[in-house]
């Protein structure tokens, strides 16, 4: 029993322990200030995790063949990896076309595919966060309709003065986020949709510095 109240339990990832990899590096709890990143200028570095750069190449051949239609995507940032896919068709066998009857048929059908791949999703979720340092989440689409089955959400701690304040109220005030966490986040997407190219850039960049970097002399 008390084992189990100093674990929780994902259906992804199994036991996650205390101060799991996630955590390390980070400054907070689980992860000890001073610790690898930390007194560098511009802090952590992306280089303080395991390399996952072929993370997309590794899950494509580890995948079952029979899982998906065509290659899934792989989006990897410091804490997460996701795969995201397209499940097979579902056969028409109702003879009703309605988008009720359509939708319920592909709600129908990712269930399904959660349910019965549950153990072998884990498992390679084990294997992933073994090698990569990270966790792995999984997202499903059927023709319209996506799901993003259980994945993290990662608090950011910041300072904002008054008038950065103002512009998150407002947001809450008119309706279009329902808390300042919620502003942020909506400000974040707002901001990738209308600047995809210069962060796609920036990202190529850096990732161009990390690698010179690990190339060169080691100290």
């Amino acid at each position: 029993n008390t084992m189990k109240k100093n674990q929780e339990f994902d259906e992804t990832e199994g036991p996650r322990r205390r101060g799991g990899p996630h955590r390390r590096g980070l400054g907070g709890p689980g992860g000890p200030r001073g610790g690898r990143g930390f007194g560098r200028r511009g802090g952590w570095q992306q280089a303080d995790l395991p390399d996952a750069s072929d993370a997309a190449a590794w899950l494509t051949g580890r995948l079952p063949s029979e899982w998906f239609t065509g290659t899934p995507t792989v989006s990897i940032d410091r804490e997460e990896i996701i795969v995201s896919a397209e499940l097979p068709a579902v056969d028409a066998t109702s003879g009703s076309d309605s988008s009720a009857s359509v939708t319920a048929a592909a709600e129908g059908r990712i269930s399904r595919f959660r349910e019965e791949t549950r153990a072998e999703r884990m498992a390679i979720a084990n294997e992933a966060e073994h090698r990569y340092g990270r966790k792995l989440a999984w997202g499903v689409s059927l023709g319209e309709h996506e799901q993003l089955f259980t994945h993290l959400s990662i608090p950011v701690m910041t300072r904002l003065r008054q008038p950065e304040r103002q512009v998150l109220d407002t947001l809450v005030d008119a309706g279009v986020a329902r808390s300042r966490s919620d502003a942020v986040a909506w400000a974040i997407k707002m901001v990738a949709e209308h600047s995809e190219e210069w962060l796609s850039q920036l990202r190529t960049a850096m990732s161009d510095v990390e690698k010179l970097r690990s190339e060169g002399p080691q100290l």
